[in-house]
């Protein structure tokens, strides 16, 4: 028998193992527990790639697209997986659009079930409504990846005999099967403890809580942090309520043990790392984490973040570490930099502040030297006075010498704008357009967005005062939303904001050249190995 068993469920991007799975394991078994860990995301995807499955959805189809997708399905999974991915950008392009095309024929025929790399949308059901994870919970509905849980993941789970089932739900994507999937188990294993946890439902805490909200079938919800609430689960060592938020242990080094790291869509094994937790700035007011951060920013020791990189490299025979920190701090920037020479040969990337500490031309070349090959930096809009409002802390000049002192160490780097926000002028979005015009010799890689304004936000604070003219109340039926829509007080709403950005944006040739090169789909999970620093 097995005290806890980890799962993490569909669908998310197939390209790496899932860290907090490996975070937790980690920690289970250091207190004496024994823990195992599934990634139900990749083998579900598995499953659906499946040449005969795949075969007979297709029947008698004639779309030339779709055959050729077919025949090529296995060379296409091989070049995903292989460092010649990153010789022939069209080639890995053709290889992208195939799987997708496959994936295709799983969808609905009404085509309300869409599921591509790493996305996954369903138009009748909405992951923000009770009565739907309900529904998904109790059978009354399914999802595409029923026959795999059925067929394969509950026999592997049923044979493990776990007193705890642990299911890891980060992102939207995951919620509908992660309900169909814990249905599934509380009919199979009725004795067995079914615990939810992680990024969404730790998001979730507040109507919950508000509301007196309890989710079907899970008969427990941990918010935040898992490692001291599933310990005290499994040591018995917790009383009766249904939502737990301990924070006082927080761990740092994950085991990698059950992940086939061959088997990912990456063209070299990455591991995923974090230094921190939570977000050292704070002051974004756009952002959940400064208006209601779940628990308090924690790190591990700088000088422990090199030692620990060394290590898993070494153990696991990787050269590929993504930092997933929500920005790494400058201190253990400086620390990487300083321990360069025991880190060269390792290829790293992850997201960063635009901080001061990067206009230092000879630090960022040290920090190229310790094997940093891409850096992620949300810089959101090219207008200071939009910046400024947001509680950003940059300034543009800034931004400028940092893109130029990285282009020049030769780290890509991976920029971030969002247009739409509250009391965003057509003005700034134009200064945007310019900005990353002026500065496009130096942008290895673009994501363009709309904003999304969180439900938790400090712009809503004070909503005229940061260009909101009213916000809308979360739907009744979708108690559970994140997002709080809102009216602008101009006339700069997110449609004007979505025309500027595939009109003005996408027509510049500078920013369209960016754009084009970014990897689909797998975005930033891929982008770094088409850098031209990666080795």
């Amino acid at each position: 028998m097995t005290d806890v068993l980890l799962l993490q469920p569909p669908a998310l991007k197939p390209a790496e193992p899932p860290l907090a799975l490996a975070i937790l394991l980690a920690h289970l078994q250091a207190q004496g527990l024994t823990a195992t860990a599934i990634d139900a995301n990749l083998d579900a995807y598995l499953y659906l790639f499946d040449g005969e499955r795949l075969a007979v959805r297709a029947g008698a189809a004639t779309e030339t697209m779709l055959h050729r997708a077919l025949r090529h399905r296995a060379s296409s999974l091989s070049l995903l997986r292989s460092a010649s991915a990153t010789q022939n950008f069209a080639r890995y392009n053709t290889a992208v659009r195939y799987l997708n095309r496959l994936l295709a024929l799983w969808n609905s025929t009404d085509g309300d079930e869409r599921l591509t790399l790493g996305d996954y949308q369903h138009g009748g059901l909405s992951p923000f409504n009770p009565e739907d994870l309900e529904q998904l919970a109790n059978g009354a509905a399914a999802t595409l990846f029923a026959a795999y849980f059925r067929e394969e993941l509950l026999p592997q789970v049923v044979a493990a005999r776990p007193r705890i089932i642990a299911i890891s739900i980060n992102f939207l994507h995951q919620a509908l099967p992660a309900f169909e999937l814990a249905g599934l188990l509380r009919r199979a294993m009725p004795d067995a403890l079914l615990v939810a946890g992680g990024g969404l439902i730790t998001s979730w805490q507040e109507p919950l809580r508000r509301l007196d909200l309890r989710l079907s079938p899970f008969d427990r919800l941990i918010f935040g942090p898992g490692e001291t609430a599933l310990t005290a689960l499994a040591k018995g060592e917790v009383d009766d309520s249904y939502t737990l938020a301990e924070a006082s242990i927080i761990s740092f080094v994950p085991d990698f043990s059950f992940a086939r790291l061959t088997d990912y869509f990456s063209p070299q094994p990455v591991l995923p790392l974090s230094s921190s937790r939570g977000c050292y700035w704070q002051r974004c007011l756009f952002c959940p984490e400064a208006a209601a951060p779940v628990h308090a920013y924690t790190a591990t020791r700088p000088a422990e973040l090199p030692q620990l990189m060394r290590r898993l490299a070494d153990s696991y025979g990787v050269r590929h570490i993504q930092l997933t920190d929500n920005a790494v701090p400058v201190n253990m920037l400086k620390v990487l930099a300083n321990h360069a020479d025991g880190l060269t040969d390792l290829n790293w990337f992850g997201f960063v502040r635009f901080e001061p500490v990067l206009e230092d031309a000879a630090f960022v070349a040290r920090l190229a030297h310790s094997g940093c090959r891409m850096l992620q930096l949300g810089l959101e809009s090219g207008s200071q006075s939009v910046l400024d409002r947001l509680g950003k802390g940059v300034q543009l000049a800034s931004v400028a010498r940092i893109l130029a002192n990285l282009a020049a160490a030769g780290i890509a780097s991976f920029v971030y704008i969002m247009l739409g926000t509250p009391g965003e002028t057509e003005a700034d979005a134009e200064q945007t357009l310019a900005f990353l015009e002026q500065h496009a010799a130096e942008i290895s890689f673009l994501n363009l967005a709309i904003m999304n304004l969180p439900r938790a936000s400090g712009l809503l604070d004070n909503p005229q005062q940061y260009g909101i003219a009213a916000a809308e109340p979360i739907a009744a039926n979708s108690p559970l939303g994140l997002y709080q829509k809102f009216h602008p007080v101009n006339d700069w709403n997110r449609a004007a904001a979505r025309r500027f950005l595939e009109q003005r944006l996408l027509g510049s040739a500078a920013i369209r050249a960016i754009v084009n090169r970014t990897p689909p789909l797998f975005t930033s999970n891929h982008a770094v190995f088409f850098s031209g620093s990666c080795r």
